[in-house]
């Protein structure tokens, strides 16, 4: 048992309750899940492995409030799930046989590139021009699905702003409609790195569930949030955990 006091109990629900609020909004809430777990005294692997079984309970909760609430995109969403299963698929193999290390500066870039963009552009996700999907639309979907799929079973930090900003910039939806479409992404690619991460014995369960639980719950706390204030209200919080995950991986850059 990693978690020896009740204090260390309080501070990782506490932690997953922050994160799952914080990602339904805008992502980024593994910044705060992941280091808490590895603050509680989890190993690197069974707290990643463990942050993805509570992580699974926000992001489907989320997935299921923006879907009632007809935020999601289905014409669009249903053709890139089976893409984001399989690319998960691959990197979840991928990541057994090749190192990690030379993703850090091309992600670094990335996002930095994202944030950037996003905080000049001031009317970026803030009007929702979106229109039932067509071929073109459909196919770059899919490889999006395809590729961020892979990262996130591969690598992962980054995933939720780099699927926000896409389908902002590519679908012309606004932040709301898109975080509704990453969310039902990220629940696919949590759900099958969860399944891999299973089979390999890296997940303590009765910690993952109780944290899933309060995870479940600051899920749907920050999706009604976000539903009620708008996109005008999700945009300053992307941008913040936008330059966070930056920081973070910048941080971790191998020296």
């Amino acid at each position: 048992m990693p978690i020896s006091s009740p204090m260390g109990f309080i501070f990782l629900l506490g932690a997953a309750f922050l994160g799952a609020f914080v990602d339904a909004i805008a992502g980024g809430g593994g910044l705060i899940t992941v280091p808490a777990y590895l603050i509680s005294g989890f190993s690197p692997h069974a707290a990643l492995a463990t942050n993805k079984l509570s992580a699974s309970f926000g992001s489907l909760a989320s997935s299921i409030e923006f879907f009632r609430e007809g935020k999601v995109s289905w014409p669009l969403v249903k053709y890139i799930i089976p893409c984001t299963f399989l690319g998960a698929v691959l990197g979840v193999r991928s990541v057994l046989i090749l190192p990690q290390a030379f993703l850090y500066p091309i992600v670094v870039v990335l996002i930095l590139t994202v944030g950037v963009y996003s905080f000049f552009k001031k009317d970026l996700g803030l009007t929702q021009h979106f229109v039932l999907p067509y071929r073109r639309q459909i196919a770059g979907g899919m490889i999006l699905g395809l590729v961020m799929g892979f990262y996130d079973g591969f690598f992962g930090p980054g995933t939720g702003s780099f699927l926000l900003f896409a389908f902002i910039r590519f679908f012309k939806m606004d932040f709301l409609h898109a975080g509704a479409n990453t969310k039902i992404l990220n629940f696919t690619s949590n759900i099958t790195s969860l399944g891999a991460f299973a089979l390999a014995g890296q997940i303590h369960w009765p910690i993952g569930l109780l944290a899933g639980a309060f995870a479940l719950w600051g899920s749907r706390v920050g999706t009604r949030v976000a539903l009620r204030r708008g996109p005008a209200f999700v945009r300053p919080i992307f941008l913040v955990m936008s330059l966070a995950v930056f920081l973070k991986l910048l941080w971790d850059l191998p020296r």
